[in-house]
């Protein structure tokens, strides 16, 4: 029954992994999608929205299963318990890596990011795919240094969307109320990616050390 026990841990954490990378990738291209106003990218990011799905209900599954087999305790439940956590912040970045896209789609063949919000949605989508390296990263092999560093990472995204809103607000902004929702969305979804990837961090940090991070 161990043996059996600790092969489901591993199942789940390479369920974990696999999760973390796909929703990295579906950003990236959700991104291109937008910035270049790629139409087969958006669709690709949609169409895939599935397959992330899938591993969270696998997940889901082997967590219950666990749960209902082997009753864990301690170390095991926390494990456990946080895995199904992680699993449910990483299903909601791909949910907003598909709302990024969506908004590609609805200007398509326009770009939906005016010239001056290029850039700071662009960094917006750096700084957001460098906080998703680095779930990736707590996930294949869990650090509190790496994990912890996460919140000073989604400071950065926090600020450039300070930005785009000042940009929205000012009386040189030409492009009308439809464009500036938009944008104002797409500062959002951006920056909740980075908070869901920063919650699956203060997780991973909990389940190494025992002890909550961050509020």
């Amino acid at each position: 029954m161990r043996e059996e026990f600790r092969a489901d841990l591993l199942e789940i954490g390479r369920l974990l992994v696999s999760m973390g990378e796909a929703v990295r990738t579906a950003m990236r291209l959700a991104t291109t999608a937008l910035l270049r106003a790629d139409r087969e990218a958006a669709l690709a990011v949609i169409s895939r929205d599935d397959e992330v799905d899938e591993l969270y209900h696998r997940i889901e599954e082997l967590v219950y299963a666990v749960l209902a087999r082997q009753a864990p305790v301690a170390s095991d439940l926390r494990l456990t318990v946080t895995s199904l956590h992680v699993a449910t912040d990483l299903e909601r970045m791909g949910d907003l890596a598909g709302h990024v896209a969506k908004t590609a789609l609805r200007r398509y063949p326009a770009c939906a990011v005016p010239a001056e919000l290029r850039d700071v949605i662009g960094e917006m989508a750096e700084r957001a795919d460098r906080i998703a390296g680095k779930i990736t990263l707590v996930l294949s092999g869990p650090t509190v240094s790496v994990a912890s560093s996460l919140e000073h990472d989604d400071d950065a995204v926090d600020e450039l969307q300070r930005q785009l809103f000042g940009t929205l607000l000012d009386d040189h902004w030409t492009h009308g109320v439809e464009a500036a929702v938009d944008a104002a969305l797409l500062g959002r979804y951006y920056e909740r990616y980075a908070d869901h990837a920063v919650n699956a961090g203060q997780h991973v940090v909990y389940l190494i050390t025992g002890e909550a991070l961050g509020g």
